[in-house]
């Protein structure tokens, strides 16, 4: 676009001049001031890590350095980010927000109410940035490590008065007329569970040209456009396994990625791409600092297929990543350790709490269900499975009270008592099995992470940003004003 008048010329050359001394200075974010006001984003990431605070960050950075790098400093992509702004998160209804209204504010730029989806608090619908985008003739897609109707996804394409709505969320899904959505499967498409079912929603997805795809192969060689892809096990809520959890045949989130990335640049319109590390929230409410740092992991190389991308494409290219909330009240530091942090000790845990859960403590349950079964017995999986030693030397081995604690745990789980919110018990493991909260939490703690919760916190969480006008996601600011900040990059209005 050149410049119509003499003054015009002289404000171009003039910004041209300033931005170029910017960009020979540092970030790379300045050199979004050369295209500011000639070019708008044609290309825009918005990633959203599920529970992920500063703590969940830094925990994974830390975590990253001692194991991968033998000690020495490697950052995340997310953290080397130009562009570092801190975020409020509350609710219009409550200060300590949930998924539900926190993605209804980066989605519509509107607080609303707990578990409302895509309205403001008078239950009118509001529309979403993935939505202004696709009128605006770019290609969407919606990628999620949790089922795709969950919260936060459902935030970009649904308007729903709760989030417990998911048939009414998957018809929603069905009927969008985005390009591509990725990751965990539908938990009612049928309608099951709801009071006026709409049909199956897989069926009108197809009928609306989708192509429907769970297998792997058939997914890494999809070609065309118009998909609605899941992994083929889903292991608990619909959605994809805990990253630690992964075989060579499940589709990982930067597979889901990357292939959003291949179908969306398709369109000359460019494209708006929404991808959620919805798994770092679930981990992180059971306490479970491996699985959520192996989550933040694997969230962070999903940026990397991005920044793969604005590599090929840096003058026109928005990324942005943040968090809806902090979970867990995750702390780098525990009182029983003081100073002292041994992130590599983590290393020694080979599964999710999850799969913990699900394959060894549920079975031994059903085993000994009878004869109530023998702590003894479990010891030598705590080892296996966490490395926790009964003797020896070192921070893996457990202390007398450890094994006191962890043996008191067992015979809770052995009971099978239900748990209740303020009670003892409930302090002590939430809503989750004993054994496996009492066994994450010390191994945690000889690492020196603590938790004070097992739900959402109200601090602010960090929003990193890369590329084209990058730079107003720097400072102090709400929820709110993400999606609102992304629509003046890219030229819209919500």
């Amino acid at each position: 676009m050149k410049p119509r008048s003499g003054f015009g010329r002289i404000a171009g050359c003039l910004l041209m001049a300033a931005a170029l001394f910017i960009m020979a200075a540092g970030p790379v974010c300045a050199e979004a001031e050369m295209y500011k006001g000639f070019r708008k984003a044609k290309y825009v990431f918005l990633f959203i890590g599920d529970g992920m605070g500063m703590p969940q960050r830094s925990a994974a950075e830390v975590y990253l350095s001692d194991e991968a790098n033998g000690g020495s400093q490697k950052l995340l992509a997310m953290n080397q980010f130009p562009a570092q702004g801190v975020t409020t998160t509350h609710a219009n209804n409550r200060f300590i927000t949930g998924s539900a209204a926190s993605a209804t504010a980066m989605a519509c730029g509107v607080k609303t109410n707990i578990n409302f989806i895509g309205v403001d608090p008078e239950l009118n619908p509001v529309p979403t940035i993935a939505e202004v985008a696709k009128e605006k003739g770019m290609s969407v897609g919606i990628v999620s490590s949790v089922s795709i109707d969950h919260a936060t996804p459902a935030a970009f394409y649904a308007h729903q008065p709760t989030r417990k709505m998911y048939h009414e969320i998957d018809v929603d899904l069905a009927e969008s007329g985005f390009d591509y959505f990725g990751g965990g499967g539908f938990v009612d498409p049928t309608g099951k569970k709801s009071k006026a079912p709409q049909g199956d929603a897989l069926e009108i997805a197809k009928r609306r040209g989708y192509t429907i795809i769970t297998d792997k192969t058939e997914f890494m060689n999809y070609d065309g456009d118009k998909l609605i892809a899941y992994n083929n096990r889903l292991p608990d809520g619909k959605a994809l396994p805990y990253a630690i959890d992964n075989s060579a045949l499940d589709i990982n989130l930067e597979e889901f990625t990357q292939k959003g990335i291949d179908i969306l640049s398709k369109n000359k319109n460019g494209f708006f791409l929404m991808v959620e590390g919805g798994k770092i929230d679930w981990a992180c409410h059971a306490n479970d600092a491996v699985s959520a740092i192996q989550d933040t992991l694997a969230f962070d190389n999903s940026i990397k297929a991005a920044l793969d991308f604005y590599k090929e494409h840096p003058k026109n290219t928005l990324i942005i990543v943040t968090g809806d909330h902090e979970c867990g009240g995750m702390t780098l530091g525990f009182a029983g350790t003081v100073y002292s942090t041994q992130f590599d000790v983590l290393s020694k845990q080979r599964l999710s709490f999850q799969a913990f859960t699900d394959h060894i403590v549920d079975k031994y349950k059903k085993e000994h269900a009878k004869d109530g079964g023998d702590f003894n017995d479990i010891v030598p999986m705590l080892s296996y499975y966490f490395g926790l030693e009964t003797q020896g030397e070192g921070p893996m081995v457990l202390k007398d009270f450890e094994l006191a604690e962890l043996n008191k745990a067992f015979q809770q789980t052995m009971k099978g008592d239900k748990i209740k919110a303020g009670t003892q018990e409930y302090l002590l493991y939430g809503s989750y099995d004993p054994l496996t909260m009492k066994v994450t939490h010390i191994l945690n703690q000889k690492a020196g992470i603590g938790w004070t919760s097992y739900s959402h916190t109200g601090v602010p969480i960090t929003t990193s940003a890369m590329g084209l006008g990058c730079e107003i996601f720097n400072g102090f600011y709400d929820n709110t004003d993400i999606p609102k900040k992304i629509a003046s990059i890219m030229g819209v209005e919500l």
